[in-house]
């Protein structure tokens, strides 16, 4: 019987199509699953760990990492970003109260060396009089105040949103550890057929590029503002939580933990409080430079790191586009983005010079098998074959990467 489709770029097209119309209704779960996917790359030698401690039984070792990830990592999130709404609201009511009676420029403004006089004037015309903040805000917010009012109002919905991403992001957690494994080889058959001479390189930069930039940029974020948001504390800072948890935002960004610490311990400095404005910059300065000095070289350990531009776009593009989760999103895929530029800028023509990936010991190259031709029975050369073992040794290094 003939076949339907005698063209195979007929089938090609229906294939796409088809692939196409999946990702268009499926496009509402982006955000999710890149998320899953993003933890379960960061975390899959560990979960390798699990899985031999748990026997092999993938569904318990799921189960499990599941578990300790929701204890680990989301419950403290939630309890921390509960306890800083509940100080914004506390921001909210004082703005209100300041917007009514005026806010009186403190003494130590007029008691700054050079600027002083001129500043307290400029305070007294601009935030003293009552509902001058409120001016201010105008003035500076513009036409985005409005719009940034309709945000603050609409927080209960977004945190009903966020609340259901956060859960279809831990189903898909759930299966991509339970069947990673045989996705990864489906992947690394389709990958092998896209782009033969670069994939075994591809499948080792992307998975090491994806642990370095969560554990050289998430989790470091995480640690910084924890350790700085207890410093607040310790210093006497009202909403230490809020500024922690801004202090773990910033720190996603080249030099933004410091410039944050830095400027909590001027304002303290400049109300008076010098012992406790000088032990903040101290505590804060040590605890960067054990940060650059010892953790952040064991925890990247990864093939890129990204500058500062990219790092930038990563992060603002991403919460343009996925809202909160495209902060660690964001700069995953642009760190992604950058490590293929440098991968495919790599010479294959030189084949003993390492890539990025294993100038930092993500393997090693190992030469893909040549393939072999079969003469015809005219002598001509016929199709090209390659041969099973070199397939499967292939799928074997690109797993054992992929795990590594």
């Amino acid at each position: 019987m003939a076949p339907i489709f005698a063209d195979s770029s007929v089938a090609r097209w229906l294939l796409v199509l088809v692939m196409v119309a999946g990702i268009y209704f499926f496009i509402d779960f982006l955000v999710p699953v890149l998320a899953a996917l993003i933890i379960c790359v960061a975390s899959w030698p560990l979960y390798c760990r699990l899985l031999a401690a748990c026997g092999q039984r993938r569904a318990l070792a799921a189960g499990i990492a599941l578990g300790l990830i929701v204890m680990c990592l989301v419950i403290p999130m939630v309890l921390a970003c509960s306890y800083a709404f509940q100080e914004l609201k506390g921001w909210v009511g004082w703005l209100m109260v300041a917007n009514q009676q005026g806010i009186p420029a403190p003494d130590w403004v007029a008691g700054l060396p050079g600027i002083g006089e001129w500043l307290s004037e400029q305070w007294q015309e601009t935030l003293a009089e009552p509902h001058a903040p409120e001016s201010l805000i105008q003035l500076v917010g513009g036409e985005h105040i409005g719009n940034i009012s309709r945000w603050v109002l609409a927080l209960g919905s977004n945190a009903l949103h966020l609340a259901l991403t956060l859960l279809f992001m831990l189903i898909t957690l759930f299966f991509l550890y339970r069947d990673g494994a045989g996705m990864a080889r489906q992947l690394d058959t389709v990958g092998e057929r896209v782009l033969p001479a670069r994939w075994q390189r591809f499948s080792r930069v992307v998975p090491a590029t994806i642990s370095s930039t969560v554990m050289g940029m998430g989790l470091i974020a995480l640690g910084e503002g924890l350790v700085l948001g207890t410093a607040y504390w310790i210093a006497g800072i009202q909403s230490p939580v809020v500024l922690g948890v801004i202090t773990a935002f910033m720190a996603l960004v080249p030099g933004g933990a410091p410039l944050t610490f830095t400027l909590v311990s001027l304002y303290l400095v400049a109300t008076g409080h010098m012992a406790n404005g000088i032990g903040l910059f101290l505590w804060g300065a040590v605890e960067l430079f054990v940060v650059d000095k010892t953790l952040r070289p064991r925890l990247v350990g990864g093939p890129i790191k990204l500058p500062f531009l990219p790092t930038f776009f990563g992060l603002v593009g991403g919460v343009k586009t996925m809202g909160i989760v495209g902060l660690f999103v964001g700069p995953v895929l642009m760190a992604l983005l950058v490590a293929s530029w440098r991968e495919w800028l790599h010479d294959d023509s030189a084949p003993d010079a390492p890539s990025e990936a294993e100038r930092w010991g993500y393997g090693k190259r190992k030469p893909s098998a040549l393939p072999t031709t079969s003469p015809g029975p005219s002598g001509s050369h016929g199709r090209q074959k390659r041969p099973a073992e070199a397939t499967a040794s292939t799928n074997a290094d690109t797993n054992a990467d992929i795990s590594r």
